[in-house]
């Protein structure tokens, strides 16, 4: 774990204590709804990261059935499974991509002395997000 470098002054406020998740509030306004740990900076970006991943597979999962509709009963034999396995892909992926992304953001922050705004994690999931939907299709043609 990064520890705090010495020329950090007053680094965390005393008195600090972690804010509750989901707590999307801004530093200027409250100083202690900021994080200020690479601990807090993980858990917040897993956490986004987990709960946008899982959204967004669902809504594949829900596509994915939904064009099963009208198919004759053997196509349905397998497609329970569609949704419990959608839902372990895309925990595994959260879980690296979550905790490379937090721990990397906490460190960052975390060395050059600066809060870090509960939305960092927040925008850094949907970042996560895009980057594996964009990732997603193929590229087609060429020069």
């Amino acid at each position: 774990m990064a520890t705090i470098p010495s020329d950090c002054h007053n680094f965390p406020p005393e008195n600090y204590h972690s804010p509750q998740f989901p707590s999307l509030c801004w530093p200027p306004q409250d100083p202690y709804c900021a994080l200020y740990t690479v601990g807090d900076s993980w858990r917040y970006t897993l956490l986004w990261t987990l709960i946008l991943y899982a959204v967004f597979h669902f809504g594949a999962t829900g596509i994915a059935l939904f064009m099963q509709i009208g198919k004759p009963r053997s196509a349905w034999k397998y497609m329970l499974a569609i949704p419990i396995v959608y839902a372990l892909v895309s925990g595994v992926e959260a879980l690296f991509t979550g905790s490379i992304v937090g721990l990397i953001l906490g460190a960052v922050y975390i060395s050059g002395c600066y809060q870090m705004p509960t939305w960092i994690p927040f925008i850094w999931g949907w970042i996560n997000v895009l980057i594996l939907i964009v990732s997603s299709f193929t590229i087609q043609g060429g020069l």
